[in-house]
């Protein structure tokens, strides 16, 4: 083909790319299938002016192209390979949704377009620029494993962080508990670590690597409410039964605690000295349980010292008589000194 031949066809997919670009731009973030349906229509305007000039974007044949012409001819396969990686962009960033997991939908969205951008950046380099693919795949790879060994713990946050967010195990807003006691609401999670607002106030930032490691307690679900325990010691001297009416009546009048379902008064032991009940019952969530444990406590006292009931001294100060160590005869030594 001549160079004059060409030109006219090239200038055309040139203008064609620049001017889907600005349209582009011009739709905003907030109207993608607008912006889906004008890359489409500017994709297929420039491939059929590709197919009627006879110029496959994926072979470079013009070899013989110079000047103006050869930059034309480069400039549109760049073009035409960025509008179809936007294209195929597009329908992912909408089509591919997960209902009611948007973060999961967003993280499989983000994979895609990485792979769609690195295939496209291969194929121009191929394609449009005759670079050997095999040999920069080869280098790439090399490059890959050096910098995932230098990166190794960042990577396995990244890792590790898609895991947590594939498994769910908790979402934005939800009270978590670790093995090793840390405990929080979970105000933020991004690929390398989850921040949790504790009870002081403060954020505790864990990176997902050593999250995704260590046993967690999700206090949210499958709901918010949370059970306490609370024991109470109460001297042997009153009925068992009579005990149980007392503890039921001052969980009956606390305000801080769940009704739903009803709180339980478990008599777990009974010795000479005391009868063990162990009361159970639910707050609305882990930030209320010191108000509610308050509460308890407090109408637990006024309900034994209204009821005559006396409270139990802990096992561990029981006061056992040891006895006095006999004294043996002293021997009558012989002889005076």
């Amino acid at each position: 083909m001549s160079d004059d031949h060409l030109s006219l066809p090239l200038v055309l997919i040139n203008l064609l790319g620049v001017a889907g670009i600005v349209v582009w731009h011009l739709q905003g973030r907030d109207r993608p299938t607008a912006r889906l349906i004008v890359q489409i229509l500017f994709f297929t305007g420039m491939t059929a002016v590709l197919g009627f000039s006879g110029i496959l974007p994926h072979r470079v044949d013009e070899t013989h192209l110079k000047g103006i012409v050869a930059f034309l001819a480069t400039s549109a396969r760049v073009l035409w390979w960025t509008h179809l990686a936007w294209a195929a962009i597009g329908f992912v960033r909408i089509y591919i949704v997960l209902e009611r997991r948007p973060r999961e939908a967003r993280l499989l969205q983000d994979l895609i377009v990485a792979v769609v951008y690195l295939g496209v950046a291969l194929s121009i380099m191929g394609f449009v620029f005759d670079a050997p693919i095999g040999t920069l795949v080869a280098t790439s790879g090399v490059v890959a494993i050096i910098f995932g060994l230098a990166l190794q713990n960042t990577l396995g946050d990244v890792f590790s962080g898609i895991a947590l967010t594939l498994g769910r195990p908790f979402v934005i807003g939800d009270w978590i508990q670790l093995s090793d006691g840390t405990e929080g609401r979970v105000v933020e999670n991004n690929w390398r670590s989850t921040y949790l607002l504790t009870a002081a106030h403060n954020v505790v930032v864990l990176p997902n690597s050593a999250l995704a490691k260590v046993g967690l307690t999700n206090l949210s679900r499958p709901d918010e409410t949370h059970q306490i325990t609370l024991t109470v010691r109460i001297a042997a001297t009153h009925m068992p039964h009579f005990v149980e009416d007392v503890m039921r009546a001052a969980l009956r009048g606390c305000e801080q605690i769940v009704k739903e379902p009803p709180p339980v008064v478990a008599l777990k032991a009974i010795d000479a000295v005391a009868i063990e009940a162990e009361l159970q019952f639910r707050v609305a969530g882990p930030a209320n349980r010191t108000p509610a444990r308050n509460e308890v406590i407090d109408l637990v006292h006024r309900h034994c010292k209204e009821s005559g009931l006396s409270l139990a001294m802990p096992p561990q100060s029981y006061l056992y008589a040891i006895p006095a160590p006999s004294e043996e005869p002293r021997s009558r030594l012989s002889g005076t000194f």
